[in-house]
């Protein structure tokens, strides 16, 4: 799940702690989710990766997973506006290997 959105009335305490953690920010998905922002900290993107729910429990997998990404996004406390989200299912992405057979020429 990719969030994008922008934070609202931070505080002190919250703008210091994005600051501080800004360089250590990376992009990388994780099941508590991970922000990258801008140097004002007005606009953000929000990376967490969503497990699948069990097989045949929920019908709309990706409002399921929509609402634990707002979860993890709301567990870090800071005030924001969403704007936008992005579902990437893995289970459909499909992996172009190179062709091993050929010779290099």
């Amino acid at each position: 799940m990719t969030i994008r959105g922008t934070f609202t009335d931070l505080d002190e305490t919250s703008r210091a702690e994005l600051r501080e953690r800004a360089d250590g920010f990376g992009a990388s998905f994780t099941e508590a989710g991970t922000f990258t922002c801008d140097s004002s900290l007005s606009a953000f993107t929000f990376r967490c990766q969503v497990p699948p729910p069990p097989e045949g429990e929920e019908s709309d997998e990706e409002a399921w997973a929509a609402l634990r990404a707002t979860d993890a996004l709301e567990a870090h406390g800071h005030p924001h506006r969403v704007l936008r989200l992005a579902v990437t299912d893995l289970r459909d992405i499909k992996i172009r290997r190179k062709d091993r057979g050929r010779q290099q020429r």
